[in-house]
C-alpha cells in the first residue's frame, strides 16, 4: 500500500499557477493543468471555480495529472452558460491536451455535464466521482435558467437584474448549499472570492441556446468505477439524490465526509482528499 501523502497547508496559501485558456465555440475557457501521471478531470459547480479544487490539486498532483477548468460562464471562463455545451467544452479541452484516457470528478451541477459527457466518452473513462449530486429523475440536462430543485434560479435572476450582483450574491452567501462549516479561514476566504468572481452570466441574460441536445443518461448503462460522495450536514434532498443514483450504477461505492455540508472539499479537505486520493489510486491507472 502506498503511504498517506501529508497534506500541504490548503486554500490560498497555495501559489497559484499559471494560468492556461483554449478556445472553444465562441469562447474563451480557462483550465489549469498540473502534475504528472494518470489524468483527472475535476469540473465545478454552479456559481464556483476551478478554484474551489485549489487544495485538492496540490494533495493530489505528485501522484497524478490534474486538470480543471472553469465551465462556460463560470469563474474567468467566457461565454454564456451552458450544461449541453459543457459536455463538448469537456470532450475539446480533452482533445486539446491530449488527454487519452483520464478520470472525472464533478461537483453539484457539474456531475450532470461529467454524466453526460462519461455516456459519450465510454472507455476514455477510468473511473468518476459524482460530488453533491442533484436528483437524476431530473436527467443530466436542463436549461440553464432552470437551475436546479434546490436552487431559486428564477428568484435569483429577479434580484440580480432588479438589485444588482451584489444582492444577488449577500443572498446566495447564505443558502445552505454554499454555506460552510469549518471555521477555516483560508477556506472562507477562498469561497467569498469565488461569489465575487461569478459573473452571473445565466441570471442577467436570457438563456443560452443550449446546443446540441445530448441523450439521456442511464446510469445502469456506464460500467466505469463509480464513487458517489456527500457530506454528513448536505441537503438531504441531495443525500437522497445521491443514494438513488448510487444504486443506478453497476459498479458504485458510497461515501459520507464527516462534518461537511455541500462542500466536503471545503469543509473537511483532509477526510476529502484522502477519500478521493484512495479512489483513484485504485481505479485511474487501471489498464483498459
Amino acid at each position: 500500500m502506498l503511504p498517506a501523502v501529508a497534506d500541504p497547508p490548503p486554500f490560498s496559501m497555495q501559489a497559484s499557477p499559471t494560468d492556461r485558456y483554449f478556445a472553444v465555440d465562441g469562447a474563451q475557457l480557462r483550465y489549469r493543468d498540473e502534475g504528472h501521471g494518470p489524468a483527472v478531470l475535476l469540473v465545478h459547480g454552479w456559481a464556483l471555480d476551478l478554484e474551489m479544487w485549489n487544495a485538492l490539486a496540490v494533495a493530489l498532483c505528485d501522484e497524478f495529472r490534474v486538470v480543471r477548468l472553469d465551465r462556460r460562464g463560470f469563474g474567468l471562463s467566457s461565454g454564456r452558460p451552458s450544461l449541453e455545451r459543457d459536455i463538448c467544452d469537456l470532450d475539446a479541452l480533452w482533445r486539446h491536451l491530449a488527454l487519452g484516457r483520464a478520470a472525472l470528478l464533478g461537483m453539484s451541477q457539474g456531475t450532470r455535464a461529467v454524466l453526460g459527457f462519461a455516456t459519450a466518452a465510454g472507455s476514455r473513462i477510468s473511473c468518476m466521482v459524482l460530488d453533491g449530486p442533484p436528483d437524476p429523475e431530473r436527467g443530466p440536462i436542463s436549461d440553464a435558467h432552470a437551475g436546479e430543485g434546490d436552487i431559486p434560479l428564477a428568484r435569483y435572476s429577479a434580484l440580480a437584474r432588479t438589485r444588482g450582483m451584489d444582492a444577488f450574491r449577500r443572498e446566495w452567501a447564505t443558502h445552505p448549499l454554499i454555506r460552510l462549516r469549518t471555521a477555516e479561514p483560508n477556506a472562507r476566504q477562498l469561497l467569498n472570492a469565488i461569489i465575487r468572481r461569478y459573473p452571473g452570466y445565466d441570471l442577467l441574460e436570457d438563456a443560452a441556446d443550449g446546443g446540441p441536445a445530448a441523450a439521456r443518461v442511464q446510469p445502469e448503462s456506464i460500467a466505469t468505477p463509480v464513487l458517489v460522495i456527500t457530506g454528513e450536514y448536505d441537503l438531504e434532498d441531495r443525500v437522497q439524490a445521491a443514494d438513488a443514483l448510487a444504486h443506478r450504477f453497476s459498479c458504485a461505492e458510497r461515501a459520507v465526509v464527516a462534518d461537511a455540508g455541500h462542500l466536503p472539499n471545503l469543509d473537511n479537505h483532509i477526510a476529502y482528499h484522502d477519500l478521493v486520493r484512495a479512489f483513484f489510486r485504485r481505479h485511474a491507472a487501471a489498464p483498459l
